[in-house]
């Protein structure tokens, strides 16, 4: 999985972070020490860890990840980070 999405609210800035959905590669969840939840009303389940955003970049940093954007919708900030394919998964990928 190429792309992650992070988010947090702007008074949470200390944490948590939301670092995926509930299809979210496993082991990167693992890697960042979060947990599957589904907040109560909702049908949908989400990985939230008590980090602050920046420290979950720093980690996702260290597995090869990058910011490529950044956004503010409404009182939640939103980072979107990619992480390149390396040439084996490029041509797996085509052979797909």
């Amino acid at each position: 999985m190429p792309y992650v999405l992070i988010s947090t609210q702007i008074r949470l800035e200390n944490g948590p972070t939301n670092v995926g959905d509930e299809h979210s590669d496993p082991a990167v969840m693992d890697y960042l020490g979060a947990t599957k939840k589904t907040e109560l009303g909702n049908n949908f389940s989400e990985y939230i860890v008590d980090d602050p955003p920046r420290v979950v970049m720093d980690k996702l940093e260290k597995m090869g990840y990058y910011v490529q954007s950044m956004t503010g919708v409404g009182q939640t900030l939103v980072w979107c980070l990619h992480k390149r394919c390396d040439e084996r998964d490029t041509v797996l990928a085509k052979t797909l």
